[in-house]
């Protein structure tokens, strides 16, 4: 569970990032075919289109933090919909890395330890939640 400080940390920090959405996805895209590079094929798309969703998804769940329970039906959905594209769980804790670091990258001296510790407990929570209903369907 986030604390209230935490959901509001990730939410301050999400509202100074929408402003370079184009330039953090491509990050984001490039950090994570770096890390885990089979995931470059389940990318067919146009690039700027796939981190626009991205970044929509992001402000959805981002934006409900404080109500986990709407969140849990997306990111369920969300993770049998990735099942048939092709990811992985595996793949799952490359998009955390990948997210954070572009997070670092993007925020610079304003992502700082505690930033850093309400996104990641707040990937966790998203990723727990997306796993499990994979592991439910497989």
């Amino acid at each position: 569970m986030l604390s209230a400080s935490q959901i509001e940390l990730v939410q301050d920090s999400f509202a100074a990032v929408v402003p370079l959405t184009n330039e953090a996805a491509a990050e984001f895209y490039r950090r994570l075919f770096e890390l885990s590079p089979d995931t470059r094929v389940l990318f067919r798309n146009d690039m700027t289109e796939q981190g626009r969703k991205l970044f929509l998804t992001l402000a959805t769940v981002v934006d409900a933090l404080d109500r986990l329970d709407t969140i849990v039906p997306i990111a369920r959905e969300l993770a049998i919909r990735h099942i048939d594209y092709g990811a992985k769980e595996s793949h799952y804790a490359a998009v955390g890395s990948a997210l954070i670091e572009t997070l670092r990258v993007g925020l610079g001296t304003a992502f700082d330890g505690d930033t850093e510790e309400a996104w990641s407990a707040a990937y966790e929570i998203l990723s727990g939640t997306m796993l499990a209903a994979v592991r439910e369907r497989a």
